[in-house]
Order: C-alpha cells, then sequence, then structure tokens
C-alpha cells in the first residue's frame, strides 16, 4: 500500500500568502499583454507603412526593363545605328573568393588584368559592383559556363555603328547606360531613347527574384530615326577628303553635300575622325564636327555675294567693265592688292578671276548697311537652325563700327567668320534663283520653301560667273567634273593667330554647285592648313569637290548635262585671297 502523505504538514505550504502578491502578478501580466497588444497594433495599424518600407528595402527591388533605342537609319533605310543584346557582369563581393584560380580565366575573358578584377571586388558596396558592362554575347556564356560562386550576369543593349568613321560625325554615340553623347545620338536622344518599364519583385539574398509583388509595366521601345544622309555619298566624301587631307599633310578637313530640292544634309564628315564602335583613348580633335564647330574667315568665297548685290542695287550689269590696274588699291591708308594683276575686267571676269581689287570697287559703292543686310540674310552671323550640339552662329560685327578698310576686307571676306554649314547653306542663294533654304537632318520628300534675298534674275547671272570661276580661265578649273557642269568659288585665307595672321598657315576651300542650268547640290570642302607645297583652295580643294559632285549626281540619277569631255587642266591654278 502506497504511503500517504500529508502536505498539510509542510511548513512552506501551511504558510499563508499575502494577497497582494498575487494582485501584482496577475497585474504584471495584463500589462506585458496590454503591451504585447499595444505593439502589435503599432506594427500592423499605426506603424504598418514604415515597416512595409523597411521590409521593401530589405527584400524587394524594381527591376528597370529597359526599352530598345531606335534605331537611326539612312535615307533609303540603312541601318546607321541600331542596338543589339550585350550581358553585363556584375557581383555580389562578399560572396566572391578571392582566391578562386577561376578569376584568372574570368580575367582574360574580360580582358581586364586579374589585379583590377579583384580591386572591383574589393569594393565598400558588399552586395553589389559592376565589373564589367556591355561584354558579347559569346564572352557572356564563356563566363556563365565558369559558374564563379558570386559572379552574375545581366541583360542590357549596346549600341553598333555600321558606318564607322566615315559617318561618325553625323551620327556620334551613346555612353554606357544608353544615353546619347554626341551628333544625332544626342541631338535626338529624347526621341530615340522610348521609355523604360518596370517590375516590382522580391529577391533573396543572392539576387534571385522569389516572386513579383504587382504587375509588370512592359516597356515602350523608342522608334526609328530616318535621317537625310545617303550612306553612299557619305562614305565617299570621306574617303576623297581623308586621301586629300593626307596628300597634302592638312591639319584637318571637312566636306558637306546639300540637296538644294529638299535642303537635305546628303553628306557631313570630317577628318580625322574616329570610329564610334571603338572609343578608347579619344581626342577632342577626333571629336570636333568641324562643319559646325570650326568657324573661320570666308575669303573670296563672298565675293560672289558682293556682285549679286551690286546687280540688285543696278550699280552694275555683268558685263560692266572695272578697272583693276595697276592691281591694287589703297583705302584708309592701307594697300588692297590682287595676287596677279589684270587690266580691265567685267564684273563677270571679276569672279572668275578673283579680283579684289574689282570686289572692293563694287563694294564701296554700297553702304555699310547694305552689305550687312545681305550678308544677315545670307545666314552669315546666325546661328544654324539644326540640332546638332555646338552649332557655331560665327561673327558679323555691326555695321555702324564698320571703318572703311573693313568694309573693303569684308567684301571679300576677311573681318567676318563662318562656319562651312554657313557657308554652305549660302550658297543655295545661287542655287535656288535667289532663295536662302532652311536645311535638315532628317530626311524630306518635298520641296522646301525658302527666304528670298535676290532676285532671281541676278542670282541666274551670278550663277554664270561662278560657272566661268569654276572653268578654264578661272581660279578653280580643278573643279571641273566628267558629265556635269559646275559653278562654284575657291577660297584662301591666312589663319589668325593672336591678334594677327600667320605667314605660312592657310585654311583652304571650295564652294559650288552643279549642274549649272538647274542645280541640285551644293557642295562644299575645306582644309585645314595644307602644308605639302600647295594651299590654294583650287588645287587642294577643288579636286575634292570635283570627285563628290559627280559620284553624288550619279547616284541621285542626274542626267549629265555635258556632252564634251571637260579640259584637263596641268598647270598650278593661281588665285587671290
Amino acid at each position: 500500500m502506497g504511503r500517504s502523505i500529508n502536505y498539510s504538514a509542510s511548513p512552506l505550504l501551511a504558510s499563508r500568502t499575502p494577497v497582494w502578491r498575487s494582485k501584482f502578478i496577475v497585474a504584471a501580466l495584463a500589462v506585458a499583454f496590454a503591451g504585447l497588444a499595444g505593439r502589435a497594433a503599432y506594427v500592423q495599424v499605426f506603424g504598418n507603412d514604415f515597416f512595409q518600407r523597411q521590409g521593401e528595402v530589405r527584400f524587394a527591388r524594381t527591376l528597370e526593363l529597359p526599352a530598345n533605342r531606335g534605331r537611326v537609319l539612312d535615307r533609303n533605310g540603312l541601318i546607321l545605328a541600331s542596338s543589339v543584346v550585350a550581358q553585363s557582369i556584375w557581383a555580389i563581393p562578399e560572396d566572391v573568393d578571392r582566391n578562386d584560380p577561376k578569376l584568372r580565366q574570368l580575367a582574360k575573358l574580360l580582358d581586364m588584368p586579374l589585379a583590377d578584377v579583384r580591386k572591383r571586388l574589393a569594393n565598400e558596396d558588399k552586395t553589389f559592383v559592376w565589373v564589367k558592362r556591355q561584354v558579347d554575347e559569346p564572352v557572356a556564356k564563356e563566363i556563365a559556363a565558369l559558374g564563379i560562386k558570386g559572379i552574375y550576369q545581366r541583360r542590357e543593349y549596346k549600341r553598333q555603328y555600321p558606318e564607322g568613321e566615315a559617318a561618325a560625325h553625323v551620327v556620334g554615340f551613346t555612353n554606357v547606360e544608353d544615353i546619347g553623347q554626341e551628333g544625332v545620338e544626342l541631338a535626338f536622344n529624347r526621341q530615340l531613347a522610348g521609355k523604360s518599364g518596370s517590375r516590382r519583385v522580391i529577391k533573396d539574398r543572392l539576387g534571385r527574384v522569389v516572386e513579383d509583388v504587382r504587375d509588370v509595366v512592359p516597356p515602350v521601345d523608342g522608334p526609328d530615326l530616318q535621317l537625310s544622309i545617303d550612306s553612299k555619298v557619305q562614305y565617299f566624301a570621306y574617303q576623297k577628303l581623308k586621301d586629300a587631307v593626307i596628300a597634302h599633310k592638312a591639319h584637318a578637313g571637312s566636306v558637306i553635300v546639300l540637296d538644294t530640292i529638299t535642303g537635305e544634309v546628303l553628306a557631313l564628315a570630317n577628318y580625322p575622325s574616329y570610329n564610334p564602335n571603338r572609343r578608347q583613348n579619344l581626342t577632342g580633335e577626333q571629336l570636333r564636327n568641324r562643319v559646325l564647330t570650326d568657324s573661320f574667315e570666308p575669303g573670296s568665297t563672298m565675293k560672289p555675294f558682293i556682285a549679286a548685290l551690286a546687280l540688285e542695287k543696278g550699280l552694275v550689269t555683268p558685263n560692266t567693265p572695272i578697272q583693276t590696274a595697276p592691281g591694287r588699291i589703297t583705302i584708309g591708308g592701307s594697300t588692297i592688292s590682287d595676287s596677279h594683276p589684270n587690266d580691265v575686267l567685267t564684273v563677270s571676269q571679276v569672279i572668275q578671276k578673283s579680283s579684289n581689287v574689282g570686289t572692293v570697287k563694287m563694294a564701296m559703292q554700297m553702304s555699310p548697311r547694305e552689305m550687312w543686310e545681305t550678308y544677315a540674310q545670307a545666314g552669315f552671323g546666325q546661328k544654324p537652325q539644326v540640332p546638332f550640339p555646338g552649332a557655331v552662329t560665327g561673327r558679323l560685327r555691326p555695321y555702324k563700327t564698320w571703318r572703311p578698310i573693313e568694309q573693303a576686307t569684308m567684301s571679300y571676306g576677311y573681318g567676318l567668320s563662318t562656319s562651312l554649314f554657313q557657308l554652305a547653306q549660302a550658297y543655295t542663294v545661287f542655287a535656288r534663283d535667289g532663295e536662302l533654304i532652311p536645311l535638315t537632318l532628317q530626311k524630306s520628300d518635298t520641296q522646301t520653301a525658302g527666304v528670298r534675298v535676290f532676285s532671281a534674275k541676278n542670282a541666274v547671272a551670278v550663277r554664270q560667273m561662278l560657272g566661268l570661276a569654276a572653268g578654264p580661265g578661272g581660279t578653280g578649273s580643278r573643279a571641273q567634273t566628267m558629265g556635269y557642269s559646275v559653278g562654284g568659288k575657291s577660297g584662301t585665307a591666312h589663319k589668325q593667330e593672336g591678334k594677327g595672321y600667320a605667314d605660312k598657315k592657310y585654311r583652304s576651300w571650295f564652294v559650288g554647285l552643279a549642274p549649272v542650268e538647274a542645280p541640285r547640290i551644293v557642295v562644299a570642302v575645306m582644309l585645314d592648313e595644307p602644308s605639302n607645297g600647295q594651299y590654294f583652295g583650287g588645287v587642294v580643294a577643288a579636286p575634292v569637290f570635283s570627285e563628290t559632285v559627280q559620284q553624288t549626281l550619279r547616284i541621285l540619277g542626274v542626267q549629265p548635262d555635258m556632252n564634251v569631255k571637260p579640259q584637263i587642266v596641268t598647270h598650278v591654278v593661281e588665285e587671290s585671297f
């Protein structure tokens, strides 16, 4: 039988417990439960937004879904710029074993020194670091095959430029974030970029997506942009320019081709250039779009505007004789000379022979205001209406400040400055029977309306003078083109250096139109500092003009207007500055 225990005999159980102690314990438990309930209410109701944000910061991520950047096309639909898929390599540094032998293979695939890879993995941010952006797809697959812990890939888009250096200054390029940095890529960046989408997800610590927390917002791809540029014309003009710069040991060169019907820019090229697909170690000399950013004194290319204004004011006719002997004229104590003295020349011959004296004598019959207004109406001193970054305005001082000698020198292109883009546009006045037309970099199929500067009769008369200047006996005879009549004006000017002019540094150019009777294109060419013994624009720039005109008109399907082979000029052409 079990032994019976008398619990009441225990002194501890027999003692009386104070009532306040049990009440205290019950009250403490009640307060604890009330505190927990309050905390739960704060977390779940009053402070819910704060805790939701804190949770999202740790686990939720908004993934950007990049839009595919729009393509850049030439006028015929050929691709000038497009985006292709490229993987970017990133890492969680704290998960990567720095002594993993596979890191050497990774560095080799990324074409990076191993020390640079390890340096990136030593980043202060232990959860994310870019190792290398936008690697080619085959390389990305080899990296994935290595299976290095902590190394991951993200899909992005990489820009490619099929035309390379030939169209670099037109198209430009984007940076690694796909944002335009130069050229059309910068000028039309917002239009090309489209709109990125988004995806809200929860990720684990390894960056893996666990689940979506809201609907995906799809990206809106950027629309394609079709330019006025013709890839064939662009490539040919660039190659001929490059050959001329190298042959004449010039510092640089530029060329621009315009369609006189639509105002489209068919080609715009500079040398030196760069390959937008490989942009390491680029210099400012390579990046400069000289057609738009460089200004210079236009020299003798301004003389046709003086002749046109003199015709417009009724001061002369194309056959009016002007005495240019003895080949110099003094104004305000300064003497202006012709390179080669002539006797009596008609107005047409003044342009043909590029006589400074004959031009000055016409100009001094006008008021400074009349000259200034004509120059301004032709676009000089006015900012070009194109979206390109860095386009210069040039310099055309107010006519009220002109002294007589300054009015004289401005008549043959000294004392004002312009870009090659402005100069080419100004010559549309002669190509379009007196109208200055607006220019565009986007494809246009309609004839553009212009602003009248000269009457059609006088513009045509000056166009005939330009034909003489580009023909036998003119300063630009090397501009003649097989099968097509051409008209244009050469120019040569000393380069400004400090407050004066350099003795042996020149800019040389030729600007003209073709065919003469019904001009379809305007072409302007400039060489900066030719230094191989020849520097006159009629010698170094006119041949580039000739070859570019011939090829362009053939590409445009313009029928030849000359049946006789042009005379081949074998002597060195002299010209006036």
